[in-house]
């Protein structure tokens, strides 16, 4: 099992930025890849973005595409999503996960391990 802890939450206005990291522990991680997720008061859990064991291969949700970038830095265990243009709709409980289905990309039951999540709060 891989632990994942995320940071980098916080309060900001409309129009700016954050930078999520995600550091992980125990086995090597994302071997099938890692996914940023989302969760919203009252709503489901979204995929937002997902990279594969190296860079080359990257998935973003439409909403977030030419916004939101994922990276990793395997030689650190840590996978990034950095946030530009935050718009109030991205407010959530962001959360890392580390893909354990090679089937799927998208979906939460593609994920095995999760972290505790991290607020993301955007005002207008």
């Amino acid at each position: 099992q891989v632990q994942l802890v995320e940071s980098g939450g916080g309060l900001v206005q409309a129009g700016g930025s954050l930078r999520l990291s995600c550091a992980a522990s125990g086995r090597t991680f994302g071997v099938y890849g890692m996914g940023w997720f989302r969760q919203a008061p009252g709503k489901e859990r979204e995929f937002v973005a997902a990279i594969g064991r190296t860079a080359a291969i990257t998935y973003y949700a439409d909403s977030v595409k030419g916004r939101f970038t994922i990276s990793r830095d395997n030689a650190k265990n840590t996978v990034y999503l950095q946030m530009n243009s935050l718009k109030p709709e991205d407010t959530a409980v962001y959360y890392c996960a580390d893909r354990s289905q090679t089937t799927a990309w998208t979906p939460t039951a593609a994920y095995a391990s999760w972290g505790q999540g991290t607020q993301v709060t955007v005002s207008s």
